[in-house]
């Protein structure tokens, strides 16, 4: 009975602190930032592949989210808005590399920037997580929001503007990958 109040209570008191930080309450949205801190880094370094560039990235969020939390309109849970707004981030990020990079690096051959990276120790036993970071973006993206977030495919490509066969391909190419990585 105590943990039926307690479960029942629980979204009501998060519906509170998101109010209270949409208030302009700093303490509310840092209890928001302690509760979802872990999950959007993981989420940001599965995607980018890089410790560093993830928490760049995760701080990126952090500060969107307080800039626009007034948008939150509470029709899904925190949690579900952050992540979208993560995955927002993240992808808006690898736009501007891919800029930047593009005005830097001219090739005839596109491939050579689709070959997965090697591990800093070969000899050492991969794990997946190493794996993931080591797929070309694109394939990485999308096979951490298939395979690990659970967003679709139709999704998928909405977010990155791109075909949903090309989202099914890159799935397939990163699994693929993965496969050979993990079998080294």
């Amino acid at each position: 009975m105590a943990t039926m109040l307690v479960e029942d209570e629980a979204p009501a008191a998060a519906a509170m602190t998101v109010r209270r930080a949409q208030q302009g309450d700093v303490a509310a949205f840092e209890q928001l930032y302690r509760e979802n801190l872990d999950r959007v880094y993981a989420l940001c370094l599965r995607m980018c592949g890089d410790a560093g560039r993830a928490e760049e990235l995760t701080q990126d969020v952090f500060v969107r989210a307080w800039q626009k939390l007034e948008m939150f309109e509470g029709k899904s849970a925190f949690s579900t808005w952050l992540h979208r707004l993560a995955v927002n981030v993240v992808l808006g990020d690898r736009r501007s590399e891919g800029i930047r990079v593009g005005k830097v690096f001219g090739t005839d051959d596109p491939a050579a920037f689709e070959t997965p990276g090697r591990a800093a120790d070969p000899g050492q036993a991969m794990d997946l997580e190493r794996a993931i970071a080591t797929l070309p973006p694109g394939a990485r993206t999308v096979f951490v929001l298939h395979d690990v977030e659970g967003y679709k495919h139709e999704e998928i490509a909405e977010l990155h503007g791109l075909a949903v066969g090309t989202c099914k391909a890159q799935l397939h190419r990163a699994r693929r990958l993965l496969r050979e990585a993990l079998e080294r």
